[in-house]
C-alpha cells in the first residue's frame, strides 16, 4: 500500500511553472481546497505549452523512445534538415541523455513503457472536460477528421505496424486505412503527391495558447496567485514547510511545492534525489494562411511535421532537437519544416509565416513523465512528458493534486515515480 502523509495535508501549495501541467496541478488543488500560489519565470505558457501543435491525442500518445528512432543513423541526425536533430558538439549531459535514450529504444522496453502510458490514455479526456465543466473558458475541439498522410503505401506501413503494437499493448484506437484520393475527398489541402493515408478517429485539439491563457484565469478567478517574473533560484524543505526564493528577493514559505518547470525541472529536482536527466527536445512551428482550412489536425509524419488548424490560419509544426533549450531559434529548421511540407499541402502560403517559434519539451531518457513525490514529502515533481504534457498535463494535475492532499499514491502515476 502506498504511504500515508508523513506531514499533514497541506494548506497553501506553489507551483512553480505556468505551463499546462503547472496550471493544471493549481486547478485540480483548488478543487481540493487548496491555496495555491503559481510561480514563473516568464509568464503563462511561456515555454513549450504555447506554440506547439495543440493535439489532444491519446490514441497514439506513445514513449518518444522507440525501435523506430534508431533507424536514423548518424549521418542524419547530424544534419539541421533532419526531422531529428543533434548538433555536432554534444556536451556530456546530452550525450548520457542520449546513451539513455537509445537503450530505451528498444521492443521490449516499448512495450514495458506502452503499459504504463495506456490507464493515463484512458482518462485524458476526463480531465480536459473536468476543467470545462469547473469554468475553464476555453474547449477542446473534437477533431472532425484527423489525417495522417503519406507519399506511398510502405511509409505508410511505419504507422500502420505502429498502430498494431498499440492495439496488442490494449490500447483502443479506431482508424480508416484511406487512398490518396480518399484523403483528398476528406482533406481537400492535401496535394497529389499524398497517397495513401489514415485516419484517426476520437481524438481532439485546442488553440493550446488560448487554453492555457484561459485556464490561467480560471485560476486566479478562484482565488490563486499568479506571479510573473518569478524566477526561482533556491528551494529548501525547512521541516515545517518549504522555503522558496526568487532573484527578485521574494522569500516565502509554503506547506508544499510542486516543481512544473518542464525542461528545467532537474535543476531544482536534483536537490530533492531526483536523478533521471530531463532534456530539451525542441520543437518549432508557425503559421501560414492556407486556402482551405482543414477540419482538424493533418499530421505527416515521414516528415515529423503536425498541422492544426487555428482559426483561419494553419500552424504548421515539427521537429525534434536534441540541444540546449536556451540556444536561439534556428532559421535552418524553420526553413526544413516548410521545405519538408510544401510539396504535400495544396494552398498554403509557406513563404508568407507568421509566429515562427521554438520551444523546448521535456524528454526523459525511458520516455516516462516524472509525477509525484520527490525525497521531501513536502515537494512533488510533474514534468518530463515529452511530445505529450499537453495531452496528459491535465490527468497529470489531477491526479498529483489527490496525492498531495492525501498521501496516497494514485496507480496511473506509479510508473512515473520520480524517484525510479
Amino acid at each position: 500500500m502506498p504511504a500515508m502523509h508523513s506531514v499533514p495535508a497541506p494548506q497553501h501549495v506553489a507551483v512553480i511553472g505556468a505551463g499546462m501541467v503547472g496550471l493544471a496541478t493549481a486547478w485540480f488543488l483548488q478543487e481540493r481546497g487548496v491555496q495555491v500560489t503559481v510561480l514563473d519565470r516568464t509568464g503563462v505558457a511561456a515555454g513549450a505549452s504555447w506554440g506547439n501543435a495543440g493535439w489532444l491525442t491519446p490514441g497514439i500518445t506513445t514513449p518518444l523512445p522507440e525501435p523506430a528512432v534508431l533507424r536514423y543513423g548518424l549521418r542524419a541526425v547530424l544534419s539541421p534538415s533532419s526531422p531529428v536533430y543533434v548538433p555536432p558538439r554534444a556536451d556530456a549531459r546530452l550525450l548520457r541523455f542520449l546513451a539513455g535514450f537509445a537503450r530505451h529504444s528498444t521492443p521490449s522496453k516499448w512495450r514495458t513503457a506502452m503499459q504504463a502510458y495506456i490507464p493515463m490514455n484512458r482518462r485524458a479526456f476526463e480531465a480536459f472536460d473536468a476543467l470545462e465543466a469547473g469554468g475553464v473558458a476555453s474547449m477542446t475541439n473534437e477533431a472532425k477528421s484527423f489525417i495522417a498522410a503519406y507519399r506511398t503505401e510502405a511509409e505508410r506501413s511505419v504507422l500502420l505496424d505502429e498502430l498494431g503494437h498499440i492495439h496488442s499493448a490494449g490500447q483502443e484506437i479506431e482508424f480508416d486505412v484511406l487512398t490518396g484520393a480518399e484523403a483528398r475527398e476528406v482533406e481537400p489541402s492535401l496535394s497529389d503527391d499524398i497517397g495513401a493515408a489514415i485516419r484517426l478517429h476520437g481524438q481532439r485539439f485546442i488553440n493550446p495558447g488560448h487554453y492555457m491563457h484561459a485556464l490561467a484565469d480560471s485560476v486566479r478567478a478562484r482565488g490563486g496567485s499568479l506571479v510573473t517574473g518569478a524566477d526561482v533560484v533556491n528551494v529548501r524543505d525547512e521541516g515545517a514547510g518549504v522555503r522558496v526564493v526568487t532573484s527578485a528577493g521574494a522569500d516565502e514559505r509554503y506547506d508544499a511545492l510542486v516543481l512544473a518547470t518542464g525542461t528545467w525541472l532537474g535543476e531544482l529536482a536534483r536537490r530533492f534525489g531526483v536523478r533521471t536527466v530531463v532534456q530539451a527536445g525542441r520543437g518549432y512551428s508557425f503559421s501560414v494562411a492556407i486556402e482551405h482550412v482543414p477540419a482538424g489536425p493533418v499530421y505527416f509524419p515521414a516528415q515529423r511535421v503536425a498541422c492544426t488548424p487555428l482559426g483561419d490560419r494553419l500552424r504548421v509544426a515539427g521537429m525534434m532537437e536534441f540541444r540546449s533549450a536556451e540556444a536561439p531559434l534556428d532559421r535552418r529548421r524553420i526553413l526544413a519544416i516548410a521545405e519538408a511540407a510544401r510539396p504535400l499541402l495544396r494552398g498554403a502560403d509557406l513563404d508568407a509565416r507568421t509566429d515562427e517559434w521554438v520551444g523546448a519539451r521535456p524528454c526523459t531518457p525511458d520516455g516516462l513523465p516524472l509525477i509525484g513525490r520527490t525525497g521531501s514529502p513536502r515537494v512533488f515533481a510533474a514534468g518530463g512528458h515529452g511530445m505529450w504534457g499537453i495531452t496528459l498535463g491535465p490527468l497529470t494535475g489531477r491526479l498529483l493534486a489527490e496525492q498531495i492532499t492525501s498521501g496516497h499514491q494514485p496507480a496511473e502515476i506509479r510508473p512515473f515515480d520520480p524517484l525510479r
